[in-house]
């Protein structure tokens, strides 16, 4: 899976993608999408709750990180940070975090006491009470709030 880009740096890379709390069918999906277009990847780590792929570029790698989210539902965080210059232009390295939630599209799970049905995860958590009907938005960035339901 490591491939490096040719006239480069054996260890070059302009993003990090950061899998957390990732599923098989989510590994097995971002390796295909790396083979696809046969991106250079310069080392794949494994890390206590996932893993790193160190890819050559940024807009590759910024594309994947939507496309798992629209796909997988998850904690999506882009951040840059200025790496080097090079000829008065800034290079910047990306790292894109994709945290799988603990549930899944259709599950039933606990927020606020009550029962609800995961709708939809695209920008936010789509719920929908079990018994009320009342509709829930919730921020990734809050999805520790919502507890799967134990049988």
């Amino acid at each position: 899976m490591v491939r490096s880009l040719e006239g480069k740096h054996p260890n070059y890379y302009e993003a990090k993608l950061q899998l957390r709390n990732p599923n098989q069918e989510i590994v097995n999906y971002v390796e295909k999408e790396l083979s696809k277009v046969n991106m250079p990847v310069t080392k794949v780590e494994e890390v206590k709750n996932g893993f790193d792929y160190y890819i050559a570029d940024n807009q590759f790698s910024n594309g994947l990180g939507k496309r798992l989210q629209s796909r997988f539902g998850g904690l999506l965080i882009v951040t840059s940070s200025l790496f080097s210059r090079k000829d008065g232009k800034e290079i910047y390295r990306t790292t894109i975090l994709f945290r799988k939630t603990p549930f899944n599209k259709n599950d039933i799970v606990m927020y606020g006491g009550e029962e609800y049905k995961v709708v939809r995860m695209l920008k936010q958590i789509h719920l929908l009470g079990v018994k009320t009907k009342k509709k829930e938005r919730i921020r990734f960035t809050d999805m520790n709030m919502i507890k799967v339901k134990e049988d």
